[in-house]
């Protein structure tokens, strides 16, 4: 095998052939960049254990609304007949993978290319999955109109300059909305935005990087420590950095804002099999499958608004 790049000096006879120098593989595969999932951080995976295949639908009862009276002594009651209102959770969404290793491949190859492609495999059906929920809340939140977070087609510009808005003045508006909805500030709140505007938030001109300001040397904005965990929030926000953030129709970026409970997500069906002999040809064969559903509960618990730079 002929492998070297270095090539010999003029006049050099030894080793004309190169065969002193194979080429060598590394042992190791070079992987893709991989970006975090975040669809189960920002909804209510509480309904997973009451499904069990696709197709499956989970009728999600609300809370009766109860009516209060004025009252005087002696009063006859007016008893409330409670509704019991539903919504159906469908399990309509299913992605998977297919591959095989030819026997000759395998025995031949230093590498185990079954297990890499089940983890590619099984990466990308996660990816498929947080595209699609991420998407599907965009399109079935509370859209910015009149709220001042701005609207496909009419976006508001972040940044620090005349007429635009400080990404930390936006957050903040989107937390006063929350809190004129009574959506619950109770940790569970979150921001779904794309890297430039966390890139804002940053901004040498922002407050929020400055300790004298903030009076916090450790800033999660600093830190870049987006959507690690309980405790990394600001202005009662949960950071979620993702570029599986939706744009409007006008392919405007959008800023999503809500409370887990906004979103129920469930998990049907998580795959893999290896078939040790391929249909097809000498050799293994590998599939994956996906299976899950999404439904937008309390619309008034989410709101998506529309931004440009």
């Amino acid at each position: 095998m002929v492998g070297n790049g270095i090539g010999p000096s003029s006049g050099y006879g030894q080793f004309p052939n190169n065969h002193f120098s194979p080429t060598m593989y590394a042992k190791q595969f070079l992987m893709f960049n991989r970006i975090a999932s975040i669809a189960d951080m920002v909804t209510n995976t509480d309904f997973t254990g009451e499904i069990s295949d696709a197709g499956d639908t989970v009728e999600i009862l609300k809370e009766p609304n109860v009516t209060t009276r004025p009252y005087k002594r002696g009063q006859k009651l007016v008893r409330q007949e409670l509704d019991d209102d539903y919504l159906q959770l469908v399990i309509d969404k299913a992605e998977y993978f297919s591959f095989g290793v030819d026997d000759i491949e395998k025995r031949l190859s230093h590498m185990n290319w079954m297990e890499a492609g089940k983890s590619s495999g099984m990466y990308n059906l996660m990816n498929v999955k947080d595209k699609d929920i991420l998407q599907y809340m965009a399109d079935n939140a509370t859209t910015g109109a009149g709220l001042g977070i701005g609207v496909s087609g009419t976006p508001v510009t972040i940044g620090f300059g005349s007429g635009e808005t400080s990404p930390l003045n936006y957050l903040n508006q989107l937390g006063t909305i929350l809190d004129e909805n009574d959506v619950p500030d109770d940790g569970q709140r979150f921001i779904v935005a794309s890297p430039k505007f966390f890139e804002k938030l940053r901004d040498e001109t922002s407050l929020v990087v400055q300790a004298d300001k903030t009076g916090d040397p450790l800033s999660v904005i600093r830190s870049r420590k987006y959507g690690m965990g309980e405790g990394y929030n600001l202005h009662g926000f949960n950071l979620l950095k993702t570029n599986n953030n939706p744009k409007t129709a006008a392919d405007d970026i959008t800023v999503m804002a809500g409370h887990k409970n906004s979103t129920a997500s469930v998990t049907s069906l998580t795959k893999t099999r290896v078939i040790e002999e391929h249909p097809d040809y000498f050799g293994s064969a590998c599939d994956g499958l996906l299976v899950w559903g999404r439904k937008v509960l309390k619309s008034e618990n989410l709101f998506v608004g529309a931004i440009d730079f």
